[in-house]
């Protein structure tokens, strides 16, 4: 890093890290909501309703099939997007311990 790295610069790439680890907390919570909800889909009995929520409304499903598939589907996606977020995290991590580095040695 070549320019002059300031207080506010180093501030900015912290708060960026730390909205980024919020935002990884979050997906992991959700994540394992969809764990959660698969593991008690599979130990309901076949025989009993599912019901899904729609807005304010609560409606039986027709096909688990289709809602476990859709479910993890949706987790799938999001543990994609959480490796994408944590990747971005350890990039910014390496540039803040950077740029702490460089501020120290000016």
């Amino acid at each position: 890093m070549t320019d002059k790295i300031s207080a506010e610069d180093l501030q900015s790439v912290a708060r960026e890290l730390q909205i980024i680890r919020n935002q990884i907390q979050t997906l992991a919570n959700q994540i394992n909501e969809y764990a959660v909800t698969l593991e008690a889909l599979s130990n309901q009995d076949v025989n009993r309703s599912v019901f899904r929520s729609f807005g304010n409304l609560l409606l039986e499903v027709d096909d688990r099939e289709s809602l476990i598939k859709e479910i993890n589907e949706a987790k799938s996606t999001i543990e994609n997007h959480l490796t994408i977020l944590s990747e971005k995290e350890e990039s910014t991590r390496k540039s803040y311990e950077e740029m702490v580095q460089a501020f120290e040695m000016e």
